[in-house]
């Protein structure tokens, strides 16, 4: 079994040569404007699973889903050629939803952000409702508490 250091490497590697691959070995007209973002190899060095992210609409992200599964081979056997593991990895692609969730975010954060204004525009014509400091003791109070110290 080999280290994580070493599976680490692998993955990176990986994603280089999987990356150049796409760009000028896999001609498919259906591959869309895709971008491999991450990857990662288990320990074993058996199994390699690549992240990617599609820029356009949802049917050309399934166009490019389908043209990387039927690529699967011609990436495989190149990576086999670049890399120096005994075994090549089988590779699985998965569409990564770390853009998707990050817009998502941004967009809860913006509604937050509105909802913050609107109760700061509230606030700027309010009033208190029992005096600006409720708990203010009286002067005669405060006189006495300074003779006694």
């Amino acid at each position: 079994m080999a280290d994580a250091a070493r599976a680490a490497r692998l993955a990176d590697r990986i994603k280089v040569v999987v990356a150049h691959a796409l760009e000028r070995r896999v001609k498919d007209p259906r591959l869309g404007f895709v971008t491999i973002t991450d990857a990662r190899v288990t320990n074993d060095l058996q199994h390699a699973t690549l992240y990617y992210t599609v820029f356009g609409t949802a049917e050309e992200q399934q166009n490019t889903r389908a043209a990387l599964e039927s690529a699967k081979g011609i990436l495989r056997s190149e990576v086999g050629r670049n890399i120096t593991a005994r075994l090549t990895p089988t590779l699985t692609f998965v569409p990564d939803e770390i853009p998707v969730n990050a817009s998502h975010l941004e967009e809860v954060l913006r509604a937050a952000k509105e909802k913050d204004a609107e109760v700061a525009a509230q606030a700027a014509g309010a009033s208190w409702a029992a005096g600006e400091d409720p708990y203010r003791k009286p002067v005669e109070e405060d006189d006495e508490s300074s003779e006694a110290r």
